[in-house]
């Protein structure tokens, strides 16, 4: 199947998908919580996603809606909310939003070879789950990133539906920071790739921001996360306690899970990926060690 066609049946499952998500937020029961009823739509439109995957026997189908929901979430929540919210606020959530949406969403189509490839990721999933592989790819692949997206887009909601806090210093930091995080990850990304054209077998990564960091993306992706909770909290600071429970949660995946993935499999493929690891720094970009 070609790229062009693969993209068509992924944009018509995310139609699908917003129109189920539509039909229930507007025909279906009202729980009266704006966060319960969007979070709602959210799940059911996952399901349509997983039928996709199931269907095409690809759940890479999925890794698109990581970035396509939050634009979304921001406008329901927004075109809900009552008048009095700072229109300044929004808009400067919306920026951060936006840009890193189409920033993340564009280079997935730009990487995307079609619907013959599927995430490294999923088959191992999989075929680690056994019998339980189809629990396993509906929880572990499709519900549990969609829940912890929603967790980490949940300060959005409290920055377009809060009133009483005027726009200051904290809504402009969070914006720069979030900024800032959408273009470290642009440059990444643009480093990378070209890399990955002009490489050779066996040939590592360690120039540019990836030379200051093995994860430069990632550092970025938390750096987003964490400006959204910025935004929360200067829209209303009595809900400091929860607001960055997101930015948590990313940054244990990104720990716990993704780069230890990649890691080990960058080794498997790449030996000399080892030196990498010796010399410059997992997150954090800073100088990196001197080559022994």
């Amino acid at each position: 199947m070609s790229k062009r066609e693969s993209l068509v049946r992924v944009a018509a499952a995310y139609v699908i998908a917003l129109a189920v998500a539509s039909t229930w937020l507007i025909w279906g029961p009202d729980t009266r919580h704006l966060w319960l009823d969007a979070l709602i739509a959210d799940v059911l439109a996952t399901l349509v996603i997983f039928a996709a995957s199931r269907l095409h026997k690809n759940s890479s189908f999925y890794d698109a809606y990581w970035s396509v929901v939050p634009p979304l979430l921001l406008l329901y929540w927004w075109a809900s909310a009552g008048e009095d919210v700072p229109d300044v606020r929004v808009i400067l959530v919306a920026l951060v939003v936006l840009g890193w949406s189409i920033r993340l969403t564009g280079n997935w189509v730009y990487a995307f070879p079609g619907l013959h490839h599927e995430d490294w990721r999923y088959p191992l999933f999989r075929e680690r789950a056994g019998r339980f592989e189809l629990i396993v790819d509906l929880a572990a692949i499709h519900l549990i990133p969609t829940f912890q997206v929603f967790l980490g887009s949940l300060p959005i909601y409290v920055a377009v539906t809060s009133t009483g806090q005027d726009v200051g210093w904290l809504d402009l930091a969070a914006c720069a920071l979030g900024l800032g995080a959408v273009a470290l990850e642009f440059g990444a990304d643009l480093q990378m790739h070209r890399f990955t054209r002009d490489s050779q077998p066996g040939q590592v990564m360690d120039r540019g921001l990836w030379g200051w960091s093995r994860h430069p993306n990632y550092f970025g992706e938390i750096s987003f996360w964490f400006s959204l909770a910025l935004f929360g909290l200067a829209a209303s600071p009595d809900n400091w306690w929860w607001l960055f429970a997101g930015t948590v949660a990313m940054t244990a995946m990104f720990l716990g899970a993704s780069i230890p993935m990649m890691e080990k499999r960058s080794l498997e493929r790449r030996p000399a990926y080892q030196d990498v690891i010796d010399r410059v720094p997992r997150l954090v970009p800073r100088p990196p060690k001197a080559a022994g």
